[in-house]
């Protein structure tokens, strides 16, 4: 059994050893148990966080996990973190409030997180809990300060109520999508009093009970009340020099309107910021996976070149980004050691060795990995049956993890003609372990991605049996309303082109009579606040404005600035086009080698990718694929928005040139671009016969040299840099 006696007494670090990952959310459940306080678990990242916390839960019922995750976007950027991940976060700060520590009031509980959200300064305990409002029937709010709480807060007007951190108005009925909420809240009003509170489910608008009340948390952690936009104000102006009173950023918070990227200031809106480890107790045990200072060296040096980078190319003009140094929104490296050293944290590291001073061995071992037989072309399932055997003749308790409950069937089933007596299915780790005291293996649902064993227990996963998951969803067909789909993301305010009439302005959606029954249309406001609307089934000659939205006109209704401009747009594109067709005429006369996916690399390397192709990445890779076997030149340019899978389309073009003897080069516009992208390829060629490099002007002189070397030679199959590879 593990050795949680020396780990709850201890007041040091330790170093927790023969963890193995798959064993990670058993222990952390067995820890949240047994902890005076509650149990914190820092992940390396999301992915990990997210297996640990709902793994906990099958090993633990009546544990209560919170999560706690970072911002979905880069440092430094334009962009706002997710409503929905906006909602998490201040949902499980307000949680850490609530009775802090374990009685009759809370059960076991177990946070965790990642440690880039670790590394981030959040809102004070008491900001927190001054920033809800209680809501029940019979209370009187006005229909105008509901809306003025919730703009503050951080919620997004939309017409229909469909994620976290959304709100809609109808009449008496108030649609919110409330921090800490898995639905939507519906409140009733009866003038100003608040009648009823009801649950409703956002994909069908229906609602599902009442509550008698409900804590309303706000959904960003930026809070536009008065103070907040006062201190903003100041301090902006502090930092920055009076010339910044002109940025896009400083008027729309003086305005008290919500910015896009504005939760990168955070530091100026709030009188101080704490870090997570502020709204722990004392009680609390926190274990990190030892990859976790890994990452978090990577972070620390990602945010620095993010900030650099913004400040490289900050004209320091009105308007121009105006980043805060790192300190003020992250912890510094000496911060997070320091930190560590107080509480303490204990480590966990599969790679200690038992025997080492301040050092628990928790007696896990990782499971048995199949991938020797699969890359044999041996029966994997046959080879699983003869170890579960083996397994279970020792007295150990076998027991099978599958992910869904329809493959825990077919792995039971088809194990089932070779192993005597076949696996019988649980649908509980208790139930588990007492049928597989019975001496037959036991398939259960529980989402591990390895499995682990110590004297007496076998976990062997699907995973372990089948390979790395693949996942294929079920494509979605195109909607010939998909503007109307849209419609969700768009607030009012935004910009719009209409195909005939040229860039307008958004502001909702309106029910017009037309004959003796209503007719929704969409309303756009041109210059001269002249008014246009667009039934829905005529969204198709609409499109959203696809650029930045800082100082853009407003075209007239009937006037010939917009035909004008399509007029010119016409003659260039004629223009480019006849560039272009003698440039394809060129490329058509000259001839390339024709690249082709190896049948017995490909796959294997393609199986590596664990999430699931969309629709148009799959296009995108089947094109690109075909351009490399034509002969031909390749003359494809590939665009989508961050984050939307374009480096897997690089590649797999990368991995088919490479493993057909040709040198392949990877150019990013950045160093920081370069070092994830070259970190990215080690990661997917491991295990294939090639050799990947990298150059720019942060690599160590001896290596770049080495690389050089290496492409010269031969040597090295693909190089990954800035654009110190054209030198």
């Amino acid at each position: 059994m593990p050795d949680i006696a020396r780990i709850l007494s201890a007041t040091s670090p330790l170093t927790l050893a023969s963890l193995a990952r798959g064993a990670q959310p058993l222990v952390m459940a067995d820890l949240a148990r047994a902890a005076r306080g509650r149990a914190v678990f820092i992940a390396p990242d999301e992915a990990a966080m997210r297996s640990v916390g709902e793994a906990a839960r099958f090993f633990a019922p009546e544990l209560e996990v919170i999560e706690f995750p970072a911002w979905d976007c880069l440092p430094y950027d334009r962009a706002s973190p997710a409503l929905a991940i906006g909602a998490r976060r201040l949902s499980a700060l307000h949680r850490l409030q609530q009775n802090t520590t374990k009685g009759e009031h809370r059960g076991p509980q177990l946070l965790v997180t990642t440690i880039n959200a670790v590394l981030q300064r959040v809102l004070t305990p008491f900001r927190i809990r001054e920033s809800v409002r209680l809501l029940k029937p019979g209370m009187e709010i006005g229909r105008e300060s509901l809306i003025a709480l919730l703009q503050r807060q951080g919620y997004s007007r939309t017409d229909t109520v469909v994620d976290a951190g959304e709100y809609a108005v109808r009449g008496s009925i108030f649609d919110i999508y409330p921090s800490g909420l898995e639905g939507g809240l519906r409140l009733d009003f009866f003038g100003d009093e608040l009648e009823t509170l009801r649950l409703f489910d956002p994909n069908t608008q229906r609602s599902t009970g009442e509550v008698a009340e409900h804590l309303l948390l706000p959904a960003s952690e930026a809070l536009l009340d008065e103070d907040t936009v006062k201190r903003f104000r100041t301090r902006y102006r502090e930092k920055f020099g009076a010339n910044a009173t002109t940025d896009p950023l400083y008027q729309a918070v003086s305005d008290g309107r919500r910015l896009a990227g504005m939760e990168h200031w955070l530091p100026l809106f709030e009188d101080r910021l704490e870090t997570l480890f502020d709204h722990l107790a004392k009680d609390d045990l926190i274990v990190i996976d030892s990859a976790s200072l890994g990452s978090a060296e990577e972070r620390l040096t990602d945010i620095a070149d993010y900030f650099a980078s913004r400040t490289d190319t900050s004209a320091r003009a009105p308007g121009a980004y105006r980043p805060l140094p790192p300190e003020a929104l992250y912890l510094t490296k000496a911060e997070l050691d320091a930190r560590f050293a107080d509480w303490p944290v204990h480590k966990a590291d599969i790679f200690a060795q038992p025997e080492s001073a301040g050092v628990v061995d928790f007696g896990f071992t990782s499971g048995r990995d199949f991938a020797p037989e699969r890359a044999r072309g041996d029966n994997v399932y046959e080879a699983a049956a003869t170890y579960l055997t083996a397994q279970a003749r020792q007295g150990k308790k076998t027991l099978i993890a599958a992910y869904t409950q329809g493959s825990r069937a077919r792995l039971a089933a088809i194990l089932g003609e070779a192993v005597r007596p076949a696996p019988v299915l649980a649908d509980s780790w208790q139930e588990a372990l007492g049928l597989a005291s019975k001496s037959a293996p036991v398939a259960l649902v529980l989402p591990l991605e390895t499995g682990f064993a110590n004297e007496s227990i076998e976990v062997v996963t699907e995973q372990d049996i089948l390979g790395d998951r693949l996942v294929r969803r079920k494509r979605r067909k195109k909607s010939a309303d998909a503007f109307l789909a849209e419609l969700s993301a768009l607030t009012p305010g935004d910009l719009v082109v209409h195909m005939d009439h040229g860039i307008g302005r958004y502001e909702g959606l309106q029910s017009i009579p037309v004959g003796d029954s209503p007719h929704d249309c969409v309303m756009l406001v041109y210059a001269g606040d002249d008014k246009l609307y667009i039934p829905v089934e005529n969204l198709e000659v609409l499109s959203r404005y696809g650029s930045d939205s800082e100082a853009v006109t407003l075209d007239r209704l009937g006037g010939e600035a917009w035909q004008k401009r399509r007029a010119r747009l016409k003659e260039r594109i004629r223009e480019i086009a006849h560039e272009l067709l003698k440039v394809a005429a060129a490329r058509a006369l000259r001839h390339a080698p024709a690249l082709l996916p190896d049948e017995h690399s490909y796959g294997p390397f393609v199986d590596r990718f664990p999430w699931d192709e969309t629709e148009d990445q799959d296009r995108a890779i089947e094109d690109v694929l075909e351009d490399l076997g034509s002969g031909k030149p390749m003359d494809r340019l590939v665009c989508g928005d961050v984050g939307f899978g374009k480096t897997e389309v690089a590649l797999r073009a990368a991995f088919v040139a490479a493993m057909d003897g040709q040198q392949v080069a990877v150019v990013a516009p950045t160093t920081l671009l370069a070092r994830q992208h070259y970190t990215n390829f080690k990661e997917r060629f491991a295990g294939f016969p090639l050799e990947v490099g990298r150059l720019s002007r942060l690599v160590a002189a001896k290596e770049a040299n080495a690389t050089r070397d290496g492409l010269a030679a031969g040597t090295v199959d693909v190089v990954v840099g800035t654009h110190a590879i054209l030198s």
